[in-house]
């Protein structure tokens, strides 16, 4: 399992937590802030791989996804703390979890076809 798929499905995790657990709302806003972090850092971490080639393009693509997934994930973090309304906050982090995860398996379809590039492929 990668960092980023790991700190995902501790994010989703603790989403789910309060309805399993009981979690207090205060306890499960910390916890869940924490997981963020995570999947921040694993988010950062990506780096910039595809700098020249033909999967240049495509990696521009990703490293702008990636940033606009940051920028959602920092917007939502003084939410979780703050806002009254812990279902949206729910339904929205569970949302961004879902983009993040499309994100990551197209950082993987980006990976395969860069290995399949420098193996020569099928043809």
């Amino acid at each position: 399992m990668t960092a980023t798929s790991n700190a995902l499905l501790h994010l989703q995790q603790a989403l789910d937590a309060p309805h399993r657990e009981g979690i207090p709302g205060g306890n499960w806003r910390w916890v869940v802030r924490q997981r963020m972090a995570g999947v921040r850092d694993s988010l950062v971490a990506e780096g910039e791989h595809w700098s020249d080639g033909w999967l240049a393009a495509r990696g521009g693509a990703m490293l702008r996804e990636r940033n606009t997934l940051l920028a959602r994930l920092a917007a939502m973090g003084p939410a979780v703390l703050e806002s009254p309304e812990v279902d949206r906050i729910r339904t929205d982090l569970k949302r961004l979890l879902v983009d993040i995860s499309h994100h990551v398996q197209r950082l993987h379809d980006l990976a395969y076809d860069e290995v399949e590039l420098e193996l020569g492929g099928s043809e």
